[in-house]
């Protein structure tokens, strides 16, 4: 994959933030009661769907708009909410699962989709797309491989992003450094370890923690962090890649743990702690209404100066297998990911839009959403996009354990070597169940 000769260096001033951040996990949202299995009927032939997702309030009172949407122009069908944040979601549809209850369509995510398939609780989209009731048309830069198992459609992309990093752009500015497509990762550390000697700040927040990016860098170096049923790595991987990371924890490079978990639930980027984070482009929300100074996105540096390893991910939508109302829960998708309107209603609060049709109909009007556009088209023109790492059952636990033990790491209570052969004992548990 080539870089772009004339790509540009980072997104300008002040042009990230608000697209789609509250897609972090946003507490306060209580969850709806639930309806029987299945979605029900009426005697009049009206349908009712559960339609589960977490988010914020702002993506709640956004999707509802687009629900009253779709009930208006389906009168027979009829939708109910349920939704709450990140965390009680994922305990919830658990629950929901093992019981044989979870709603009819739900929002989801690429590391539950093996864990859900492997359960027989995803229903193959593919039947009702062939049925005609679902169009697997007219989806941008190949996203809707996003929700394909092993030749099974089971879940629809509604918005599509990418790992970026995030700058304080007055520390860069200040230093005189500056974050170009194309660097390396010594060219990062350079420039982090200039701002270090100048400005006194730690350069990153604490990088080796964030699986994804992981991934990214094994992607740079030709494996990946998951195969289709295990871990692309070796334990001598992880273990390098922790070692130069705590490092960097000692030298004052990346930013003190203790420090970090003070500041919680602020960022240690807008809390003044450090210059820099890795995250994906559409969370980037949280910096500006968090920290006093400008921020921007930043590509991601490489292995040899071409491939960032990037690829989109996405918030995908997937329907229950067991589902009375099939026809009509493809009909709800369909809607939802193609309707020119909905498109407007959501904006890129899940990402940007993945549908050629919604993508065009919104036209994003404050400079923060322009950003988050403008990096994707971007990083897609340089040519670097890829395809996503498949994510085998248990990738959801896995992601959690990496963060925690690269925590652990980072403060120095666990020895790199050790914190690697735990990875792979988790790991192994989290593939086996």
């Amino acid at each position: 994959m080539q870089q772009g000769r004339n790509a540009e260096g980072r997104v300008g001033r002040r042009t990230i933030l608000k697209a789609a951040g509250t897609s972090l996990a946003v507490a306060g949202l209580g969850a709806t009661a639930t309806a029987c299995g299945g979605g029900s009927g009426s005697g009049d032939g009206t349908v009712t769907l559960r339609y589960a997702w977490w988010g914020g309030e702002p993506r709640t009172i956004a999707i509802k708009k687009t629900i009253a949407l779709f009930e208006k122009k389906f009168p027979k069908i009829k939708i109910k909410p349920e939704f709450t944040d990140y965390e009680a979601f994922w305990e919830k549809f658990q629950t929901q699962a093992s019981g044989g209850n979870p709603p009819d369509v739900f929002q989801n995510a690429v590391g539950f989709l093996r864990k859900y398939d492997k359960r027989g609780v995803l229903l193959d989209l593919k039947t009702q797309a062939d049925a005609g009731n679902l169009s697997l048309e007219n989806f941008r830069n190949g996203v809707l491989a996003n929700g394909q198992v092993d030749g099974k459609q089971i879940a629809i992309p509604v918005g599509a992003n990418t790992m970026a990093l995030v700058i304080d752009l007055k520390a860069f500015e200040k230093a005189g450094v500056e974050a170009k497509f194309g660097w390396t990762w010594d060219e990062y550390f350079d420039a982090l370890q200039t701002i270090q000697d100048k400005l006194k700040i730690a350069g990153d927040t604490g990088y080796f923690s964030i699986m994804y990016l992981y991934d990214l860098y094994l992607r740079q170096n030709g494996k990946a962090f998951f195969t289709d049923t295990d871990l692309g790595f070796t334990e001598d991987d992880l273990t390098q890649w922790w070692e130069d990371g705590y490092k960097r924890v000692r030298s004052g490079l990346v930013a003190d743990p203790k420090k970090v978990e003070q500041v919680k639930p602020k960022s240690a980027l807008s809390a003044g702690l450090a210059a820099s984070e890795f995250t994906w482009d559409n969370f980037s929300i949280r910096y500006e209404g968090e920290g006093e100074s400008d921020y921007g996105l930043a590509p991601i540096p490489t292995t040899d100066g071409k491939d960032t390893g990037q690829y989109l991910g996405s918030l995908m939508l997937s329907a229950f297998s067991g589902t009375k109302h099939p026809k009509e829960v493809a009909q709800f998708i369909d809607f939802m990911v193609h309707d020119p309107e909905v498109g407007k209603i959501m904006g890129y609060d899940r990402g940007i839009l993945a549908t050629t049709e919604q993508y065009e109909a919104f036209k994003p009007t404050d400079d923060n959403s322009k950003g988050v556009a403008a990096y994707e088209e971007k990083v897609a023109d340089a040519g670097v996009l890829g395809r996503i790492t498949p994510h085998p059952s248990g990738a959801d636990v896995i992601e959690a354990a990496f963060l925690r033990i690269g925590g652990e790491v980072a403060q120095g209570k666990t020895k790199p070597a050790d914190a690697a052969k735990a990875l792979f004992s988790e790991a192994k548990a989290a593939f086996a169940g």
